[in-house]
């Protein structure tokens, strides 16, 4: 569904698409590819045995090749989001981005395929020839009635689940969104009476699995450009539409709605009218889904019936509808036990698992993550968060369980806890976590201040925060340069954003007294003190910081994290009893590592290292993790012996006299604390895991190891985020990207970084 609160000009979507390397998806080797022997294996002659093996035993085809975790997106281009039928070529960003959706939300790979045919039969004949390649087939963007022919065709013919998205996503989702408005309104499904207004693929399937799940035939009105769809009406028909007829006096939408219970709306912004609401049932359930605008908004809706329960397809309003929330998980399931087909059942075991997920309560770290604000089950949280981490065991589960329960199922799970655990295992809670943190920044929109307004990267990343919705940026700047760029990126409305001019601002007076009766005594004159706040963007800014002129601040890509540093603490001290320290945070696929300190402290004491493990491990919790602490070294446990071990020693005393809740162990070498074979030969340490939080001994260290892995390693990388200063301010690096920044800017004005 559509995330119409998130702004971006034309260019910058075609950048995105076509910066670097075009498109959106590549393909990566699983296996290495480093040695010749590798490539003979991999090819000729090693791949001959595993051909003979599958030629032997089709069913191998699951263990010797990616089949079992291939899905394939298809489509002919007739009917792209709301844009209509523009062909085949057109559909493959919007394929491409399903794939990448297929990834990240449920770790199965995914390949777009455009078949560029309107002819019903070749289509068909088409996508039938694919099944030795892919474990599933995903529908998409195809348009009615040709969809309703082209996925009954298919499952028919072919041994692996076919799934027409469009129609049974929508229908998935809005139906854990009704179980969950009946549960609280106190009705049953088999009483409610339904008007769905719209005929189209998503509307004649969401209408099929509620009845499906219990609602009577007869308590179903659907109704399509033409009005009610009666049994007898002799225009506009098809045998998909007449399977929904039922008799009745009704007429039009508006007759129709009178004294219903629920509106299943899948049809064209502005549908419903204040008084169609008006005349429905008492607490009456609302789900406007047409796409990108509702056939009524929820403050309408709300305004004459506050009663309501209201849900959309928009990310902007309570209670979204969005797919994402149910197709990546579904096959999953489906792909994880050989299912030959996705069933009734199976939607159904979908549908439950996703209201009753909505129902459970949000852990309290996850929701402090992005400022406490976490929805709990009501009329505003029906249907759960599409970034919630724990879907994907959820929904995963319920599915493979209802396919083995129903026959389909060809490699049945015989320990469901294990199995729980490896789909636990398939994701990292913090790029969830991270979607929460933006998520909340728009629920509570801060300003923040941007010190080098003058640099490119930084403008942009000023734009798209604001334009994201994030919150307001303040410009540090010459007015007329930063109006220049502004208008070189774009922008149409320069003159709406606040820029600051350390030179001329009518600030500068109170900042000058401020910073000189601190800093008197420290060498400077107020001439001195004058000159720092008119030249240096970085005092210039933290003053506006602690004049309450922002909310949060990020600088640091126009000069090194030190100096940056020793400019900041000119004006702002660390928060009480804290230490100021840096944390590069590695993201990987299934992974996050929290290194700290990496930034600041040059030889940290016990008490400072112990403090720092402290504050990460918090860091690690919001962020989604259980922290399991290493304090490293380049000794284990005393081998070999040196001069510098106390220290690290004495950190983990302190930390036994606290008893601080989560794991710690030290010192250790890197490889003892990630990996488990060698850990292994510690059987008394401490830690059930690999470590997630790396307490690194020394600056040194530290900077030189997060440096080497930002440009050597495969994990993305947050930060470094700066902990302890009395106000939210981040330092980039100089080589940060406008992503990197608002990520940063994101972090900084939800208090996640701490």
């Amino acid at each position: 569904m559509s995330e119409s609160d998130v702004k971006f000009t034309a260019q910058e979507a075609l950048l995105f698409h076509s910066q670097g390397r075009p498109g959106k998806i590549e393909i990566v080797a699983t296996k290495p590819m480093a040695t010749q022997r590798d490539l003979s294996l991999a090819y000729s002659p090693g791949v001959a045995i595993p051909v003979q093996a599958i030629a032997d035993d089709p069913a191998t085809a699951y263990d010797y090749t990616a089949k079992g975790n291939l899905v394939a997106v298809i489509s002919n281009g007739t009917a792209i989001l709301g844009m209509g039928n523009l062909g085949a070529l057109a559909s493959k960003p919007v394929m491409e981005g399903k794939a990448v959706l297929f990834k990240r939300f449920a770790d199965v790979d995914s390949i777009d395929i455009e078949v560029k045919t309107e002819d019903v039969d070749r289509f068909i004949d088409c996508v039938e020839l694919l099944e030795p390649t892919f474990g599933g087939i995903n529908l998409e963007d195809i348009k009615a009635p040709e969809c309703f022919i082209i996925e009954q065709t298919l499952r028919e013919k072919m041994n692996i689940p076919v799934f027409h998205d469009d129609q049974h996503g929508t229908a998935i989702i809005s139906a854990a969104g009704l179980i969950n408005a009946c549960l609280l309104t106190d009705r049953k499904l088999s009483e409610v009476k339904i008007v769905v207004n719209g005929a189209g693929a998503a509307a004649i399937a969401c209408t099929e699995l509620v009845k499906a799940m219990g609602v009577r035939h007869e308590n179903v009105i659907m109704c399509d450009s033409k009005g009610v769809i009666w049994q007898g009406r002799p225009n506009n028909m098809d045998q998909w539409k007449s399977a929904h007829a039922v008799p009745t006096e009704c007429r039009t939408l508006a007759e129709a709605m009178k004294g219903a219970d629920v509106f299943l709306g899948l049809s064209v912004k502005g549908a419903v009218s204040q008084d169609m609401v008006k005349s429905m049932a008492d607490q009456p359930i609302i789900f406007a889904m047409a796409n990108p605008d509702p056939e009524i908004t929820p403050p309408d809706a709300m305004e004459v019936r506050p009663d309501a329960i209201v849900a959309t397809g928009r990310s902007d309003y309570p209670n979204q509808v969005n797919n994402v929330l149910g197709f990546p998980f579904i096959f999953r399931g489906a792909l994880d036990v050989r299912a030959t087909t996705i069933n009734e059942e199976m939607k159904i075991a979908a549908a439950n698992a996703i209201a009753e997920l909505a129902r459970e309560t949000v852990h309290e770290e996850v929701a402090a993550a992005y400022g406490g604000n976490a929805q709990s089950f009501g009329r505003d949280y029906i249907i759960p968060a599409p970034f919630d981490p724990r879907l994907i065991e959820v929904v995963s589960s319920a599915v493979a369980k209802a396919a083995m329960e129903t026959g389909v199922a060809q490699k049945p799970i015989t320990d469901m806890d294990a199995y729980r655990a490896s789909l636990r295992a398939r994701q990292n809670p913090t790029t969830s976590v991270m979607a929460q943190v933006y998520t909340a920044a728009r629920k509570d929109p801060k300003r923040v201040i941007f010190a080098e307004a003058e640099e490119d990267v930084v403008l942009r990343a000023a734009v798209q925060f604001r334009q994201d919705g994030y919150g307001t940026p303040v410009l540090i700047g010459r007015d007329a340069t930063v109006l220049e760029k502004l208008r070189g990126l774009g922008v149409t409305d320069p003159d709406s954003y606040e820029i600051h001019n350390s030179v001329s601002s009518p600030l500068v007076d109170s900042m000058v007294e401020r910073l000189y009766l601190r800093m008197q005594r420290r060498g400077y004159l107020k001439r001195d003190i004058r000159r720092m706040v008119n030249r240096d963007r970085n005092m210039f800014g933290a003053l506006l910081l602690q004049m309450d002129q922002g909310d949060a601040m990020i600088t640091g890509v126009t000069r090194t994290f030190a100096q940056s540093m020793r400019e900041l603490r000119r004006v702002l001290d660390p928060k009480k009893d804290e230490i100021p320290f840096g944390i590069h945070v590695m993201v990987g696929k299934t992974h996050t590592v929290f290194m700290a300190d990496t930034t600041v402290n040059e030889r940290p004491t016990a008490e400072e290292l112990a403090h720092i493990a402290e504050k990460t491990a918090g860091v690690a919790r919001r962020m989604g993790h259980t922290p399991r602490v290493a304090f490293l070294s380049y000794s284990t446990f005393g081998n070999p012996a040196g001069n510098w071990l106390e220290t690290v020693r004495g950190a983990v005393a302190l930390l036994d006299q606290r008893k601080p809740g989560f794991e710690y162990e030290g010192e250790m070498a890197p490889d003892v604390a990630l990996n488990p074979t060698v850990m292994a030969n510690y059987p008394f340490c401490r830690l059930s895991g690999p470590a997630n939080v790396l307490v690194m001994p020394g600056l040194q260290s530290a900077n030189l190891g997060a440096k080497l892995l930002r440009e050597l390693g495969g994990d993305q990388i947050i930060g470094p985020m700066l902990i302890g200063l009395e106000k939210p301010v981040q330092v980039a690096t100089m080589a940060s990207s406008a992503s990197e920044l608002v990520a940063l800017a994101v972090l900084a004005s939800t208090g996640v970084a701490g």
